[in-house]
């Protein structure tokens, strides 16, 4: 998850458990608002999302670094009192676990936090080939948390054994795999995993493509969505199912695919892209809806408020 393409851009007592991926719950059976404000603050330019097991909504602030907290329930978010986010400028990739961790990137840092806010990890990403890193998304497997790099062509890896999180490090290269493509405009973007964390799914704004990369060999390969091909910035993946945002190169909006079991091909089967968004960057599924988050990151600092909108899941009940 990142900005559009025209921009270059110790484990505390408590243990990170292995169960760390969660699948949210089912939303609640009333009516929920269609908009959220995420912020009337300037400068605020919302990136990522989450939303816990629980309706808990986390947005994340490319422009300040700050998280903001609210509940599907809610209309309004407020600032989340995370500690250690202060020396970091830009919050992009937040994703929570099934004990309502909250884990974000921005910068060179990846931070974990607990449900109050309380600092309890922070991993460092060493510099890539390109230079400093500019860590994007993240998704957590039952094993690693992986995340990307926008600066550079690199997925990096944070082991978890024995109930903690080990140091961040660079785990890929794909440059190695496909050396005709540009060294220096891949922009990792959102990233993915299956429920086994056997595979992941990398977005590429750069090659404006989708990646398959297998955890076990590192074999990388781009996924066949035929002449519908495209290149997101945050995805979203349940079951077979690919939720993809895209904000270049295409009708803004969320496009969906549906893959085979191998996640290595795959079908658009809709394109919602007449929906209110403003530079849409990612989204969280929750219950039968699609939480996206309207950055206005093309014409920064935009203007207040800054939201999320919600629209309905089409295929609900078929993925």
């Amino acid at each position: 998850m990142r900005r559009i393409p025209i921009r270059t851009a110790c484990l505390a007592a408590a243990a990170l458990l292995a169960g760390l991926a969660g699948t949210p719950g089912p939303a609640a059976a009333r009516e929920l608002p269609d908009d959220y404000v995420v912020s009337r603050a300037p400068g605020v330019l919302p990136e990522g999302i989450a939303v816990a097991r629980d309706g808990t909504m986390y947005v994340s602030s490319d422009g300040t670094g700050a998280l903001y907290r609210g509940h599907v329930s809610r209309p309004e978010l407020r600032p989340f009192p995370a500690d250690g986010l202060r020396d970091r400028p830009s919050s992009l990739g937040v994703h929570t676990d099934r004990q309502g961790r909250v884990l974000s990137v921005g910068g060179a840092t990846l931070t974990v936090h607990d449900r109050h806010g309380r600092l309890l990890a922070t991993r460092t990403a060493r510099s890539g080939p390109l230079g400093a890193p500019d860590l994007n998304d993240l998704v957590v497997t039952r094993d690693a948390v992986y995340v990307t790099d926008w600066a550079n062509p690199v997925v990096h890896r944070a082991k978890i054994r024995g109930g903690t999180l080990g140091p961040l490090e660079p785990w890929l290269d794909i440059r190695g795999a496909f050396p005709q493509f540009p060294a220096q405009y891949w922009l990792l973007n959102g990233i993915v995993a299956n429920e086994s964390g056997t595979a992941l799914l990398v977005a590429s704004n750069g090659t404006e493509a989708v990646w398959r990369i297998g955890t076990a060999d590192k074999e990388v390969d781009r996924v066949d969505l035929g002449e519908e091909s495209f290149g997101p910035d945050g995805m979203v993946l349940h079951g077979r199912t690919l939720y993809a945002v895209l904000n270049y190169g295409a009708p803004h909006g969320v496009y969906i695919a549906r893959l085979d079991g191998d996640l290595r091909t795959g079908t658009v089967t809709h394109r919602l892209t007449g929906e209110p968004f403003d530079l849409p960057t990612t989204l969280a599924r929750y219950g039968c809806r699609l939480y996206v988050v309207n950055s206005q990151l093309d014409e920064p600092p935009g203007r207040p408020p800054y939201t999320v909108s919600a629209i309905d899941d089409p295929t609900c009940g078929t993925s």
